[in-house]
């Protein structure tokens, strides 16, 4: 990727909750007859890995997960009531404890990244990256780009627009909306994050039309801006951020 680093003392994590819609062996009697469910925006955000992989800059860790959404979602907590889908949530205890230790494990292994960097008292900032179906219930969504973030907390705020400022600046024109399509204080893997660091941690969540998206391939020009719009604020990040 052209251009430098981040500023000193700023770090960037980057994850994919929802990149692939692989089903292990063990889970694909579960889905028998609803591999087109699979292939839908339910099965996995389409579009995302593709855009993630493009995003991925100066060796930063950034896990990403093949596995479906449908067999446990890694987005939500493990108290979330969706956590497991209609597929999966009739599993014996001892297959479902198995989705949990998996989830477990991204969880922690990301936290423990984010926790590391904190105690050498570099702050985080960290972009989830996802992307939605253009038409939800049969209403279109006008958003193109969505940037969630925590209103009550100023530095992901400051970051948020700024970013917002400068992808407009590649892309005039594009509808970009701070926390739209969804709400960037819903239960999710930021939120939680939140929770545990209160201080050094920033959680963005990049949600982008999958109208934007071709045989699993995120538009070029869009993913270039936003590469080098996430690129400009890191290096120059705003007041507070």
């Amino acid at each position: 990727m052209p251009g430098g680093k981040p500023a000193t003392g700023l770090s960037l994590l980057l994850s994919c909750e929802h990149g692939g819609n692989v089903v292990p062996a063990a889970l694909r009697a579960c889905f028998t007859g609803h591999e087109e469910v699979l292939r839908s925006h339910r099965g996995l955000d389409i579009g995302a890995l593709d855009l993630f992989r493009k995003l991925v800059p100066w060796g930063v860790h950034a896990p990403f997960a093949p596995r479906s959404r449908l067999c446990i979602e890694l987005n939500r907590s493990e108290s979330h009531p969706k956590l497991f889908s209609e597929f999966t949530r009739a599993l014996p205890t001892r297959a479902k404890q198995e989705l949990l230790a998996f989830h477990r494990g991204y969880w922690n292994d990301f936290t423990g990244q984010v926790a590391e960097r904190i105690s050498a008292e570099v702050r985080v900032v960290h972009v989830a990256v996802h992307s939605f179906t253009p038409v939800l219930d049969g209403v279109r969504r006008t958003v193109d780009i969505g940037l969630l973030y925590d209103p009550a907390r100023p530095m992901e705020k400051a970051f948020c627009a700024a970013w917002a400022k400068a992808i407009r600046a590649h892309l005039p024109g594009m509808a970009v909306h701070m926390n739209q399509p969804y709400k960037g204080i819903s239960d999710g893997f930021p939120t939680a994050l939140r929770k545990q660091f209160p201080i050094g941690y920033s959680g963005i969540e990049l949600e982008v039309n999958q109208r934007f998206a071709r045989h699993g391939h995120m538009d070029a020009t869009l993913a270039r801006a936003l590469r080098e719009s996430l690129r400009e604020v890191l290096q120059d990040p705003p007041e507070g951020a």
